[in-house]
């Protein structure tokens, strides 16, 4: 069973930034693809970021060039740099993991262990 840890989330302003941090148990995190989702009041989850185990990163067209995602495989933490935040971008933040690869997570958006959710607020 791997545990995912959220950290980061807040409340910023229009403009600002944050970083979201993850914190993984898995034995072997470094084969694992990693990801973020977000879910926003009244609406389904999205997929926001991912990044694979050889560090590919991919990104939904709503965060593209703005969020960046990273990981450090001795730290086993992923990281999610947000910048230039918009109130569209209010959200609970969750940290994903798949052992499937990131064509199975892209594709199906159902990974194999979740995170609990960070919440972050973007303020007008």
């Amino acid at each position: 069973q791997v545990q995912l840890v959220e950290s980061g989330g807040g409340l910023v302003q229009a403009g600002g930034s944050l970083r979201l941090s993850c914190a993984a148990s898995a034995r072997t995190f470094s084969s694992y693809t990693m990801g973020w989702f977000r879910q926003a009041p009244g609406k389904e989850r999205e997929f926001a970021a991912a990044i694979s185990s050889g560090g590919s990163t991919y990104y939904a067209d709503s965060v593209k060039g703005r969020f960046t995602i990273s990981r450090d495989n001795a730290k086993k933490t992923v990281y999610l740099q947000m910048n230039s935040l918009k109130p569209e971008d209010t959200a609970v933040y969750y940290c994903a993991a798949d052992t499937r690869g990131v064509a199975v997570m892209l594709r199906e958006g159902n990974p194999d262990y979740w995170g609990q959710g960070t919440q972050v607020t973007v303020s007008s």
